[in-house]
């Protein structure tokens, strides 16, 4: 069909020529569409402003040979200025976006859990449901394990020990037992692996009590798993801000 429609959130946008975008979206059902918003960045534009990265949009495409064409836009959500006024929630948002234009790796490919997770951990953030940092955590954790790297933050993630164990390993894929421990694990604070759990299962309670230096320690952990697992570093993590 030349003409199709599917909810989207903007991921990321680069010029073209003088007046025109390339915009990179998650839809909820064809995963990464590439198209193109002609005249988006004049101020004229109908719905320039609509297609900016954080932005949860109801959006029209026409299919091209190369790149579709954006030709109608609709809010479903307006994040972007709210997220984009504060340097906690735009370091964390822009980390999320990152990830999940790693994680939806192919254009065309249904990803609705990974939309969904995206979709969700945004209006949090604008919102300000949790603090940025947790909601940032959370999100990575809940959509590396939807990609197939889910970590277990209680058994042992090498032979299934049932824990809670006290050393942790990214490359065994979370917490080990004595028996499994590689050499030089950390051995992180039984609260830090409580946290991660919280993330994890989405247990709000939990998590939005856990001390500063917990989040902290489990903020790292939660880093280098991802970026072990991505394959590349997520170049937004180092702009993060930590409360």
């Amino acid at each position: 069909m030349p003409l199709y429609r599917d909810d989207a959130i903007v991921l990321r946008t680069q010029k073209l020529g003088e007046a025109d975008r390339i915009v990179t979206f998650l839809t909820r059902e064809r995963g990464k569409v590439r198209a193109v918003g002609r005249g988006v960045r004049r101020t004229s534009s109908r719905f320039g402003a609509r297609l900016e990265p954080f932005m949860a949009v109801d959006v029209q495409f026409h299919t091209g040979r190369t790149l579709d064409t954006v030709t109608q836009v609709e809010t479903v959500g307006a994040y972007a200025r709210r997220v984009c006024e504060d340097y906690e929630l735009y370091t964390a948002g822009t980390a999320m976006l990152e990830a999940a234009d790693r994680l939806v790796d192919q254009e065309h490919e249904p990803a609705v859990q990974q939309y969904w997770l995206l979709a969700g951990g945004l209006r949090a953030l604008a919102e300000r449901h949790h603090a940025a940092g947790l909601v940032l955590d959370s999100y990575l954790l809940r959509a590396l394990a939807v990609a197939g790297w889910a970590l277990s933050p209680i058994d042992c993630a090498r032979c299934g020990e049932p824990g809670p164990h006290h050393a942790f390993n990214v490359a065994a894929g979370g917490a080990v037992c004595p028996r499994c421990r590689p050499p030089g694990s950390p051995s992180p604070a039984p609260e830090t692996f409580t946290l991660l759990a919280a993330l994890l299962s989405g247990d709000w309670s939990t998590a939005d009590t856990a001390s500063t230096r917990h989040r902290n320690e489990a903020s790292g952990l939660v880093a280098a798993y991802s970026q072990y697992y991505l394959e590349r570093t997520l170049r937004s993590l180092r702009m993060v801000e930590r409360s």
